[in-house]
């Protein structure tokens, strides 16, 4: 079969496919293609020599090394021959040295890897153009019936094509270097190195083996010999970089400086380089891939950060899915969708990795504090690929002991572990988030929150969290909004908080305070969310007359007579909270609400004492935190909900964030609920997997204030990590808990916890273990060929 780009072709010539770039993904592309049908004309152009290389050892998964073992059994069997393969991972932390097994690594020369390809390319009939650069783009792209553009991160062909690719090239914060070792690292090994510049990392791995008749008096002086070599990079802030002195060492006295630096990982021996020099790393994205018959791959379509050792794999991969396509597909631009298509949502799962990954490192001195166990631990887990269930299968005597340090009692999960905020002790780490219900009745909480709240309550949580209560009925949301400012409203809550305590002892139940601001008077959620009402307005406050989007309504900024009855009504209703025995109070001060709006400089224009610098648009917010705490019984917590980023230019970073939690903390707060955004609509998050916890990670270590983190963390995995980790004390849920109101018992029967941690009310412990499932079977090969 032909395939797609047969289509594309002239009547009675062959296809003709142009690589730009012989680096693996480009020559794998070109081998494959040419395999899949010997008539094609394969051309591979690579402006470097056939054994120029800039880097050393590659290291590729199991996963990756499965797609070609079935596309090209040859390509398998040579490297297959060739590889070094380890489990373990060695964290070396101020002298300590915890080593955590079973994490299975395969890894070669990067030169070798070259040649491989090289060597198959040329056995399959590629024609090979090295010290050569490529004709113009244009050009290729008249005379081929497709152009494969695999020229890396500075790609030429991205560049000349970027107002249709659309590449967005984003610089991080630290400067590494690729070096060398003339020895193999046993392991995987991480090492920190705290400095009077600061710290510095080095990542090392072995890319060969010594040879069995090795003898160190023989040991070659090239580039890459037969006697064992690892591969090392040393990484730092831009900012120590600098202050080291880096930035005035030439190539030689920056291998030199680096091997006295990290001399007991080396055992004193030296590195060398090739051609390496300090660099940033650049995260690379595009909204498109192709274009008519151009298509990008590997690092000139994206990039992931070397720490979890993903470009040449991706670059491979792409390579696979690329060829599977064009023989699936009767056409080529059907073929190259499909291709991005397959490839879009790896590639992003893959980039969140290295995102959480490279900031690790990027905020590396927030952990320097930790356990050394639990900072292994916390790096092992740092990009949420690595997760506390999983590594406790790859090596459960490492994950047992970080446990017992952190104090689980024997068979305790984490998010089991008891928490205690005041005088309030909590079983376990489990909230139940916030989440409003739009089911009230002029503010009064009915038979719905009973059952609602009930629900969540018997269902195993620590903590059960109301929806945001309204300390007014100007304050509400939309007309479905609970409220805390009536004795009937205070009366429906105590009938709710009366069944918790009765029908689920131990589990606490907290009320979350809040004033809609600008955000107000509009639709229930399912009828419209954010959208004003058609009838029934009423008017708007905030601190700015800044309406929240183009149909909202304008309101009014507030004076200083209505700052102060604003003041109050929260104070009143945290009395009524109180009265009515909720266990914990959180005032909500995120998602662009009223005192949301104080905080951010996009939606406080004022120019009296409330607004301009940072520390007085927080006037307002802690005037209303102090007037809630003062009336908030002492031995109960309090805590408060913060947007620690606006996702928009101009509003509130992670930096601000900061300083808005250490503000609330010296004014007494117990912990800070951290999740982001939601303030403007213009918003840009960056959405993925648990991904504003990080906000909540440094929060925890810059201010030592409790935290509670919350935004798609979906599994007790996920929890059990991040609290394990030391990145969050609590873990707040919210859509799980709409899909499942058991979550946390039903998280406790398939870890077989049974401890004190969780209580299954008794009507329910039937049902306290997991039913059977039928069986799933595997997929099959993406791509499986003969040879």
């Amino acid at each position: 079969m032909a395939g797609a780009i047969a289509v594309a072709t002239r009547t009675g010539a062959s296809v003709r496919v142009a690589v730009i770039g012989g680096g693996p993904g480009g020559l794998y592309a070109a081998a494959l293609l040419k395999r899949l049908d010997p008539g094609r004309e394969v051309t591979v152009w690579e402006r470097n020599a056939p054994d120029d290389t800039f880097g050393f050892g590659v290291v590729l998964s199991d996963e990756t090394l499965g797609g070609i073992e079935h596309a090209d059994p040859v390509v398998y069997a040579a490297l297959q021959d060739e590889f070094v393969r380890w489990d373990d991972i060695d964290i070396v932390h101020r002298g300590v040295r915890n080593t955590s097994g079973g994490h299975g690594f395969a890894a070669l020369g990067r030169r070798r890897l070259l040649e491989i390809l090289h060597e198959r390319c040329r056995s399959l009939g590629v024609e090979l153009r090295f010290r050569a650069e490529a004709p113009p783009v244009a050009e290729l792209m008249t005379a081929y019936d497709l152009v494969v553009a695999a020229d890396g991160v500075h790609s030429p062909t991205r560049a000349a094509y970027a107002e249709v690719f659309g590449p967005s090239v984003e610089e991080h914060r630290c400067r590494y270097i690729w070096l060398a070792a003339d020895f193999a690292f046993d392991s995987f090994r991480f090492e920190i190195a705290e400095t009077e510049h600061g710290v510095m990392q080095l990542h090392g791995y072995p890319y060969s083996r010594p040879s069995p008749d090795h003898h160190p008096s023989t040991r070659p002086s090239g580039p890459q010999n037969q006697f064992g070599a690892s591969t090392v990079i040393v990484e730092m802030r831009e900012e120590v970089w600098r202050a080291a002195g880096f930035a005035d060492l030439d190539e030689q006295g920056s291998v030199e400086l680096c091997g006295k630096i990290f001399t007991d990982a080396l055992g004193g021996r030296q590195l060398r380089s090739n051609k390496s020099t300090w660099t940033t790393f650049r995260t690379v994205v595009n909204d498109r891939w192709s274009h008519g018959n151009l298509v990008l791959l590997g690092d000139a379509a994206h990039t992931a950060h070397f720490s979890i050792g993903s470009g040449t794999k991706l670059a491979v991969e792409d390579a696979l899915a690329l060829a599977a396509c064009l023989e699936e597909r009767p056409a080529l631009d059907e073929a190259l969708a499909a291709y991005e298509e397959e490839r879009r949502p790896v590639v992003a799962s893959t980039q969140r990795a290295a995102r959480a990954s490279l900031e690790w490192f990027e905020n590396l001195g927030l952990y320097l504090h930790q356990p050394a166990r639990q900072f292994a631990f916390n790096l092992l887990t740092r990009s949420r690929r690595v997760t506390h269930d999983n590594l406790r299968l790859r090596d459960a005597h490492f994950t047992a002991a970080v446990e017992r340090e952190f104090g689980c009692p024997p068979g305790t999960p984490p998010m089991f572990t008891p928490f205690r905020l005041r005088g309030l002790t909590l079983r376990n780490r489990v909230v139940v988030s916030p989440m409003d219900m739009y089911s009230a009745v002029d503010g009064v909480p009915g038979d719905f929150h009973l059952v609602h709240l009930g629900a969540r309550a018997l269902g195993g949580a620590g903590l059960v969290m109301t929806e945001m209560v309204c300390v007014s009925a100007e304050g509400r949301i939309t007309p479905g909004c609970a409220g805390l400012y009536s004795h009937r409203q205070a009366d429906s809550w105590r009938r709710i908080i009366r069944f918790v305590h009765a029908q689920s002892p131990g589990t606490a139940i907290g009320v979350q305070l809040g004033h809609s601001g600008r955000k107000g008077s509009t639709k229930l959620m399912w009828e419209g969310m954010d959208e004003p009402l058609e009838e029934g307005n009423w008017p708007l406050v905030a601190p700015s007359p800044i309406p929240y989007g183009p149909r909202s309504q304008t309101p009014r900024q507030l004076c200083r007579a209505q700052l102060t009855d604003i003041r109050e009504q929260f104070a009143a209703a945290a009395w009524r909270a109180a009265r009515c025995g909720f266990d914990l109070l959180e005032l909500h001060c995120a998602h662009g609400y009223l005192l949301s709006g104080f905080l951010s400089p996009l939606t406080n224009r004022r120019t009296d004492v409330y607004g301009g610098s940072l520390e007085r648009r927080l006037r307002f917010p802690l005037e209303v935190f102090d007037a809630v705490r003062a009336v908030w019984p002492e031995e109960r917590p309090m805590t408060v909900r913060i947007s620690a980023t606006d996702w928009a230019e101009g509003g509130n970073t992670g930096d601000e964030g900061v300083a808005i939690a250490r503000a609330f903390a010296a004014h007494g707060a117990d912990a800070v609920d951290v999740s982001t955004g939601q303030v403007v609509a213009d918003e840009q998050p960056e959405y993925g997997r648990s991904y504003q916890t990080p906000f909540a990670d440094r929060i925890r270590h810059e201010t030592g204030l409790p935290v509670i983190a919350v935004g798609a963390i979906s599994s007790w995995d996920d929890v059990n990590s991040l609290i394990l980790a030391g990145r969050t004390d609590l873990c707040a849920l919210a859509r799980p808990h709409l899909y499942d109101p058991h979550w946390t018992l039903h998280a406790a029967a398939e870890q077989g916890y049974e401890g004190p941690g969780v209580a299954w009310p008794k009507p329910y412990r039937a049902g306290s273990r997991r039913p059977q499932t039928g069986r799933i079977d595997a997929p099959k090969p993406r791509l499986t060929l003969g040879t």
